[in-house]
């Protein structure tokens, strides 16, 4: 979910072989050429996307098989926004998540987005703030912004934006994602990735289309409709 200028999964993101000849795991969405054509587009354009960490870009060299979560996203983005993001066990790598079919959402993504997959084992963010645009009104939710801060175990988000200022311990650049160990999560072969021992993130903001955790605790929580978004 970092970079040290820019910077997201959820686990279970099943790895493939892209050698095998197994089916991939991401399904081609139906339709004429034109349609199969712009899918396979975004996927050819996953070996140049700039991924946000670590004062540069990461390239993603495959995209088959890269599931950031186990569900169909809605295809709605997301803003979220802490003063401060502190967590232990951190891993990082590029994926595709999948609309349901037929979203009327999907526009000419072809039903996919390209993502950045963050994890992190354990984390803590102060002042959370997230916020969805359901076109002239915001869905807000505020917490954390007390004494307590907002605690997480096996968090992921799959994220197509992400700025803060970032540091890290005991990082590891250019992993393959199906070897990564620290947040208990494992990527696609193939695919270039990076993990840390620790991960701290100031003014962290964040684009999502996925969040998932096993255990979210979010004190202070406050939830309604707003004119302004995070």
């Amino acid at each position: 979910m970092a970079s040290s200028s820019d910077v997201t999964s959820s686990a279970d993101h099943t790895p493939e072989n892209p050698e095998s000849g197994s089916v991939p795991a991401v399904s081609e969405p139906t339709g004429g050429p034109a349609r199969r054509g712009r899918v396979r587009a975004r996927r050819a354009a996953v070996m140049a996307v700039p991924a946000t960490l670590v004062a540069g870009a990461l390239a993603v060299l495959t995209a088959e098989g890269a599931l950031g979560v186990q569900f169909a996203i809605s295809g709605m983005p997301f803003t979220v926004t802490a003063t401060e993001l502190n967590g232990t066990g951190f891993e990082q790598f590029g994926g595709l998540d999948t609309m349901a079919p037929g979203s009327p959402n999907e526009g000419d993504t072809g039903g996919q987005v390209l993502i950045i997959t963050s994890a992190i084992k354990n984390a803590t963010l102060t002042k959370l703030c997230q916020s969805v645009d359901l076109g002239g009104t915001n869905l807000l939710i505020t917490a954390g912004s007390g004494a307590q801060k907002v605690t997480a175990s096996d968090l992921t988000t799959d994220s197509t934006e992400l700025s803060g200022d970032a540091s890290f311990n005991n990082i590891e650049i250019g992993n393959d994602a199906s070897t990564l160990t620290k947040a208990g999560v494992k990527g696609p072969i193939g695919v270039f990735s990076q993990q840390a021992d620790t991960v701290r993130i100031a003014n962290l903001r964040q684009t999502n289309y996925a969040t998932t955790a096993g255990v979210f605790k979010l004190p202070g929580l406050k939830l309604g409709f707003s004119s302004k978004g995070c």
